[in-house]
């Protein structure tokens, strides 16, 4: 079993976080199925968010009778200290619980600090200091704003996309976190959905002993195959070598992450699946991206206006209009009979 312990939190889980965006999608009984079922198989840290509508709920009615053999992580996206504390209430509210082990700033367009006249982080010391919250992370799609974050010293965790898709300045944030003992928490370890083999993508994870990925799990199949490498973790054979070496080929340029944070889009562009089209008809099964509800999505691009919102808001630096036509192009020539 591979166990990872985050930074001076001194939270020490396996390697198969739980992250609990997905089951926001889905009914509460499954929902509460697959997070009885991940605990009961020795998965034991939970992130959720203020944001993600009733993914805390479903936490709090499936797993409060275990809440002390459990870590629990959630996230505020507030600006000011007022709303702050709101989120606060309501996600101990919802997870029915009186402390949380690991608040988050939900992504900051800034690193949040003492004394820069928000509040923010003088209100999480002070929640903090009365024992509603046990440590203080900062989760982020930005590469200033983590390196500022790192540099501060004010935070103990770090979470932020880290796959086998990684560019070097990503790397140099893991290299980093380790050297200043910040935990690091990889979000979007399967990049989105682009990387499609779980061995590899754990195989990978498993090279960084204080990273801890946490999975999106909408499914019981997903949950099955991380459950299996508790006790069998995937090594890095010359076989996972060499699906990972073809991911990075094909995937080396720059594309789209599914992050979302460039929406809404004005014109109701989907922009965060349109964009990344021409890959999830490649890597996933093309007749689910050609249903009729699929096609009026992508066909909603011909409305785009070029305000240029999307490219403004990527935290990737992406031009994103040109990615929503080039991917169209390719989608309606597929329609058309293109060869995948």
């Amino acid at each position: 079993m591979s166990m990872v312990t985050l930074g001076k939190t001194g939270i020490t889980v396996n390697k198969n976080g739980f992250g609990a965006l997905p089951i926001q999608r889905i009914s509460n009984e499954d929902a509460g199925k697959l997070l009885r079922k991940a605990y009961e198989h020795r998965i034991t840290f939970f992130d959720t968010a203020r944001f993600y509508t009733d993914s805390e709920a479903k936490i709090g009615e499936s797993l409060s009778d275990v809440r002390d053999k459990i870590y629990i992580a959630t996230k505020t996206a507030a600006t000011d200290a007022k709303t702050f504390w709101k989120d606060l209430s309501t996600s101990l509210s919802l997870l029915k619980t009186d402390y949380i082990d690991l608040y988050q700033f939900h992504n900051p367009s800034f690193c949040p600090k003492p004394g820069d006249g928000t509040g923010l982080y003088e209100a999480m010391l002070e929640a903090k200091e009365q024992g509603q919250i046990r440590h203080i992370g900062i989760t982020n799609h930005r590469l200033a704003v983590a390196k500022e974050a790192i540099d501060s010293e004010l935070y103990e965790t770090l979470q932020f996309p880290f796959n086998y898709l990684a560019t070097k300045e990503e790397l140099k944030l893991v290299s980093r976190c380790k050297e200043n003992n910040i935990g690091f928490i990889a979000m979007k370890a399967l990049s989105g959905g682009l990387i499609t083999n779980s061995k590899a993508a754990y195989a990978y994870q498993d090279l960084y002993d204080h990273v801890l990925p946490i999975w999106g799990i909408q499914k019981e199949t997903e949950l099955d195959e991380f459950i299996s490498y508790i006790d069998n973790p995937p090594t890095m054979t010359e076989e996972i070598k060499a699906v990972i070496e073809k991911d990075q080929k094909e995937l080396a340029s720059n594309f789209c992450r599914g992050c979302g944070y460039c929406m809404p889009c004005p014109v109701g562009i989907e922009i965060n699946n349109c964009a990344r089209m021409s890959l999830l008809l490649r890597r996933s099964p093309a007749e689910l991206q050609l249903t009729k509800e699929v096609q009026a999505k992508m066909k909603r691009i011909e409305k785009c206006i070029n305000c240029g919102r999307c490219s403004a808001r990527c935290p990737y630096g992406l031009n994103t209009p040109k990615l929503l036509k080039d991917n169209y192009k390719d989608y309606v020539e597929v329609l058309a009979g293109k060869a995948l």
